[in-house]
């Protein structure tokens, strides 16, 4: 048996939701390792749908469940997580969520900051969700961050805000936004601090006991590789590491241990926000895609533009990743289309690539080669085996395989849980 990472490898909404929902029956424990409450996560279980954005999937199995340390947490937004998804039958409990003690808080001014810094760029904005990611994670590096073990001790909390607040207003004032008030901000912490200390723990003890147990561990990324801050299409990325070397690194299990690493791919291609998009539909073709995959972002309801396929970018993610298969998700939204295409090269001032390069620029100036598939007209949706596909379908999964140099372990065939062409099982394999 081995653990278990599940990453996106493209720009995120891949399907992650479903497929680590799938894989948790076969898992113990589910780790979130990087992110945070900026990473949407939609569950349909029976006719009841979750939505998550913080808290791994495995909650509402009633998996124990853990935030690691690589995530930036905002403890407001968890308890309003946890609120509703009590009103769903949910109970979320100290026995089935932990959090890391040195994981980094996101705090009010983080929001503002972000919020303000989008209003000034202007045109020029990345795109992010308004949630304080990007400001928390420069805290956490900068070290100057307030985090979740300091909650449990108010009186030096006072010193740490003030030191924050030196660096944070004097940007604030000069976006021409109000100073953020330091006692306002203490006493917030203080009056959250005895709802989150109950969750938390040293979480890498945990992990290393369970992992000596022979317990199965499934790790869970949010985002997708190519919004990595070192590997993605830089500065349209997040502001942490999405690749499968972080599930080590942010949960504080060492990387022997880590073990098979998943990567979840849509048989199309999406993104939210600015950036770099080569294969982009403008067309009908992109709407219908968009329409029929329901591509609006879980947590901002942004609509998420839409595209061919792009076996260069995904075969990137693959090597970057150590990605050892892949999970293909959402073909059923391809039906009915006469004619597919999938990029696989790009021309960049009259030379041939066969991967993305890392400058911005560059990124924008490159056009896609297309190879070109015949579509099916017969339905896809709710396939549970390969038999069960059009002839032309498994040709184009096949295909995939080959272009992208790695092989399909898991097919979703729609938003429900049993419909699931498992080929390989990636805990056993």
């Amino acid at each position: 048996m081995t653990n278990v990472v599940v990453v996106g490898a493209q720009w995120g909404d891949e399907g992650k939701g479903k497929v680590v929902d799938w894989l948790s029956e076969r898992a113990d424990v589910v780790v979130r390792f990087q992110g945070g409450h900026n990473a949407g996560h939609t569950l349909v279980i029976g006719n009841t749908t979750y939505k998550l954005s913080l808290l791994p999937s495995g909650v509402v199995r009633g998996k124990l469940s853990i935030l690691g340390s690589g995530v930036v947490l905002d403890p407001w937004h968890l308890m309003k997580e946890i609120e509703i998804l009590k009103g769903q039958g949910v109970e979320v409990t100290a026995d089935t969520l932990r959090i890391a003690e040195n994981c980094t808080l996101i705090l009010p001014v983080h929001r503002i900051l972000d919020l303000a810094r989008e209003e000034a760029r202007g045109e020029a904005k990345i795109g992010t969700t308004g949630r304080g990611i990007g400001p928390a994670y420069e805290d956490k590096v900068g070290r100057r961050a307030i985090r979740v073990c300091d909650l449990a001790d108010p009186a030096t909390l006072p010193d740490k805000v003030h030191q924050l607040l030196l660096h944070h207003n004097a940007l604030l004032t000069g976006l021409g936004k109000d100073k953020v008030d330091a006692d306002e901000l203490v006493a917030m912490l203080v009056d959250i601090a005895p709802k989150v200390l109950p969750y938390a723990e040293p979480v890498w003890m945990r992990l290393d006991e369970l992992r000596r147990s022979g317990r199965r561990i499934l790790f869970e990324g949010a985002q997708g590789t190519l919004l990595d801050v070192d590997h993605g299409t830089y500065p349209y990325v997040t502001s942490s590491n999405t690749v499968a070397s972080q599930a080590a690194t942010g949960s504080g299990l060492g990387p022997r241990h880590v073990g098979y690493v998943l990567g979840i791919v849509k048989a199309y291609t999406t993104r939210v926000g600015a950036g770099p998009f080569p294969t982009e539909l403008h067309d009908d073709i992109g709407k219908r895609i968009g329409e029929i995959g329901r591509e609006f972002g879980t947590v901002t309801g942004r609509p998420r533009r839409c595209g061919w396929f792009d076996a260069v970018l995904v075969r990137q993610s693959i090597r970057l990743g150590g990605i050892d298969g892949i999970a293909l998700t959402k073909l059923d939204v391809l039906d009915g289309l006469k004619e597919l295409k999938v990029c696989v090269g790009y021309q960049l001032d009259g030379m041939t690539l066969r991967h993305l390069p890392a400058s911005a620029p560059a990124q924008a100036r490159v056009k896609p080669i297309y190879e070109v598939f015949e579509g099916w007209s017969q339905s896809t949706r709710g396939a549970r085996s390969w038999v069960d596909l059009p002839a032309t379908a498994v040709k184009y999964v096949r295909r995939i395989e080959e272009l992208i140099g790695c092989p399909v372990a898991l097919l979703s065939t729609s938003p429900e849980r049993e419909d699931t062409i498992l080929v390989r099982d990636p805990f056993t394999d």
